[in-house]
């Protein structure tokens, strides 16, 4: 392949890696982990937290077990978001190893 068809090739791989993550980013994902439903945007930005709305807090004991859920539900999205990530980004390592 000439330089220059490399060039065009590229810069088109560049405008799909460009579109692909903007999608990732976009793209919302939901976790639950007991009483807890954490909606996360594929940039790592958390949208919202939902507490089932029968979930009364009558104890320390339950408290914490309410803040673990939250921190359990961000961890299990994180994780998702990555391995989303990694798939639909895994068709340009290739390219990108090239330079």
């Amino acid at each position: 392949m000439n330089q220059q068809a490399m060039l065009k090739r590229a810069r088109q791989l560049q405008q799909e890696m460009i579109q692909t993550q903007k999608e990732i980013d976009e793209t919302e994902f939901t976790a639950s982990v007991g009483p807890v439903t954490v909606v996360m945007k594929g940039s790592k930005e958390l949208v919202r937290v939902v507490i089932e709305k029968d979930y009364s807090i009558d104890s320390d004991d339950e408290r914490e077990m309410l803040e673990d859920s939250i921190v359990a539900a961000n961890g299990k999205l994180i994780d998702e978001i990555n391995k989303f990530t990694e798939e639909k980004m895994s068709k340009y390592k290739a390219f990108l190893g090239g330079f």
